[in-house]
């Protein structure tokens, strides 16, 4: 990287780069994410056919630990980890509710 200043950030080749890789990854994370909550979207269906509760608490518990873990190995928080994971759990504990009402 040079140490060359630039006025307007939009104007900076490097950012440029940067960002570009940023809106790459942010693309794929929501392809990710479409594509898990379309498997959670079935497996609601699933537990609403057979009669299983929508939570699974001890599953949580244990995707989360297991999730707090490969943060840690990857460097990235964990507490953020687990707060956009228990995000995401209470969503699909919401579609699976309302799978089970239909």
């Amino acid at each position: 990287m040079s140490d060359e200043t630039h006025s307007n950030p939009a104007d900076d080749p490097q950012l440029a780069i940067f960002r570009k890789s940023i809106d790459n990854i942010d693309a794929a994370i929501i392809h990710m994410l479409a594509e898990r909550f379309r498997i959670t979207k079935a497996v609601g269906e699933y537990k609403a056919r057979v009669t299983l509760p929508p939570a699974d608490p001890a599953r949580e518990a244990r995707q989360i630990e297991r999730l707090r873990k490969l943060s840690e190995e990857a460097d990235l928080d964990p507490e953020f980890s687990e707060k956009f994971l228990r995000f995401i759990i209470d969503e699909v504990i919401r579609h699976h509710e309302k799978a089970r009402e239909s």
